[in-house]
């Protein structure tokens, strides 16, 4: 009895009716440590992967998407890149996109005895009374910037602080010089000197913008120009010359710029009345979410080529100027909005207002708002003082860059998230699947093209070497013009045709439930992504009926 009690096993307190011996060896160990996790991770997965608790009820048109072959996707990809690639080759072969003229400062100094004595020092003082070159409308905008060269051996950086003021003539048709701004015209000079830095290592000093002109009313100004401050620093280094540079817009660019936008708004228009074409026989309510947001994105981009941008040229207003801004910015901010509301809404149909719509709109409405009190607070402030820089308002321009880069690291958090949770939960939905695929790749080409040539031409702070400012601008053509503009009209013209409706208008009265994992259990991905099978053309409702028809079953 002892020894028959002794060699009973133990008994197993799972009640299953087997007992269990660890392993030994750490191989077998790890085995069943993977055998563990990955039972878990199959437990786990129905709450990941589409199951029958997943409602998938949305009607939705049946998209080109849906019915393309693997050569109509590889035609959509090459046609969107020759486009794109013509674009940049026009861009490339076409004017450099500012002129520049120079003037020596020495050529500047008065022949009179007063000059004669103060010798060397005129460099260090001025004034340095200059004619601007011949200005046309096409002229847009005009920059005076300085730089100096000094006779510095030493191995140090030199960072002085010093003042200039600015006095602007305009010359009428009549040749008679009108103050425009300084002398007793707005306050007198003294109230608009301005505080410049001047950085220098070695002999060669970096250039300063003196002013900043938004709108020519002239075709020639008479400009006056006084150092204050540098008296010292040229009695130490000696400052060998000083060189103004007369920058402005290309006439021969301008032009393109007009040619192009009203290319670009023409065809967007044809594209917009098409779309809107095919989707008028079919009921708002079974549009996808890729549809509804198209039919907003594609008027917005219509407004983004601007068909009133001529006006800029012929009304003397800042108003032409901050609405095509305003149009831009409105512009870029739909699309981050429409690539979170999609990757969102396609895994929720309900779509209220406060759940859905506001937390994005909380995430980009910053983004936008900066965006549009930078351009309109700066177009201003040079309107009103051609010698204005922001980099005079340092505190409150800081502040701006900050709550720029934590806005945008929100949306970057917001929309990482967003992808994360719909390619967990629709990765197995060949429609779905699809859908997600092709928006992302075309996100990630725009995105990547976008940095390219941001990083490329303005550095990685773009609002420290912002162009309007100070025009460090690296452009020899008017490439990245046609690479900008044809970028976003050619993403958008993509996504037009690839979610455009293709086949007969369906009307069901009652909405049906869509669940793709019973409508499509017996379709291979191949099948349902490139159309092979007749199945995979329908739209999504048939197969919310096929779904109901197998619950009811």
């Amino acid at each position: 009895m002892a020894s028959s009690a002794s060699s009973k096993p133990p008994e197993d307190p799972s009640k299953l009716g087997y007992s269990y011996v660890t392993p030994a060896g750490m191989c077998l160990r790890f085995r069943q440590s993977l055998a563990q996790f990955s039972d878990l991770f199959s437990e786990f997965n129905k709450y990941i992967a589409p199951a029958y608790h997943h409602d998938r009820c949305e009607r939705s048109v049946h998209m080109r998407l849906y019915s393309m072959n693997k050569r109509e996707f590889a035609t959509v990809f090459l046609a969107f890149f020759a486009c794109f690639g013509l674009g940049i080759f026009i861009g490339l072969a076409g004017p450099p996109i500012t002129v520049m003229s120079k003037v020596s400062g020495s050529s500047l100094q008065p022949n009179t005895s007063a000059a004669d004595a103060a010798g060397s020092s005129y460099l260090a003082k001025g004034p340095f009374v200059m004619r601007t070159p011949l200005l046309t409308t096409y002229s847009q905008q005009m920059w005076i910037i300085a730089k100096l060269t000094t006779d510095n051996t030493d191995d140090e950086m030199v960072d002085k602080k010093f003042h200039i003021s600015v006095q602007i003539e305009g010359l009428t048709a009549e040749h008679k010089p009108m103050l425009v701004f300084g002398g007793t015209h707005n306050g007198g000079a003294d109230s608009k000197n301005r505080t410049r830095h001047l950085s220098c290592s070695y002999e060669e000093c970096d250039e300063f913008t003196v002013l900043h002109i938004g709108f020519l009313d002239f075709a020639h100004y008479i400009v006056t120009v006084n150092f204050y401050g540098l008296e010292a620093f040229h009695q130490r280094y000696n400052i060998r010359s000083v060189q103004f540079y007369f920058k402005s817009y290309n006439p021969a660019f301008t032009q393109i710029e007009i040619w192009f936008r009203f290319i670009f708004v023409l065809f967007t228009f044809i594209i917009t009345c098409w779309f809107a074409h095919t989707l008028r026989k079919y009921p708002m309510n079974d549009w996808s979410i890729e549809q509804k947001w198209l039919s907003i994105l594609l008027p917005l981009l219509l407004l983004f080529n601007n068909p009133i941008f001529p006006l800029i040229f012929i009304a003397n207003n800042w108003f032409p100027g901050i609405i095509d801004a305003l149009l831009q910015t409105t512009f870029l901010c739909g699309i981050l909005m429409f690539w979170l509301c999609v990757y969102h809404g396609l895994r929720q149909n309900e779509r209220k207002f406060l759940t859905f719509y506001l937390p994005k709109l909380i995430v980009v409405l910053p983004i936008w708002l900066c965006a549009v009190v930078l351009g309109i607070w700066e177009k201003c402030d040079e309107l009103n003082d051609p010698t204005y820089s922001h980099f005079e308002d340092s505190e409150n321009y800081k502040g701006l860059k900050v709550f720029v880069s934590i806005a945008g690291a929100m949306y970057l958090l917001y929309l990482g998230l967003l992808m994360l949770k719909a390619y967990s939960e629709l990765r197995s939905m060949p429609y779905f699947d699809m859908r997600l695929k092709i928006l992302t790749l075309l996100m990630l080409i725009v995105i990547s093209i976008t940095l390219i040539v941001t990083m490329q031409h303005f550095g990685f702070d773009t609002l420290e070497d912002n162009f309007i400012a100070q025009l460090y601008t690296s452009y020899k053509s008017s490439a990245q013009f046609m690479c900008f503009y044809g970028l976003l009209n050619f993403y958008l013209y993509a996504m037009a045709y690839v979610y455009s409706p293709s086949g007969p208008a369906v009307h069901e009265p009652i909405i049906a439930k869509d669940n793709p994992t019973f409508s499509m259990i017996n379709d291979s991905d191949e099948e349902v992504m490139y159309g092979s099978d007749e199945e995979s053309r329908r739209p999504l409702n048939s197969a919310c009926r096929k779904g109901n028809d197998y619950d009811s079953d």
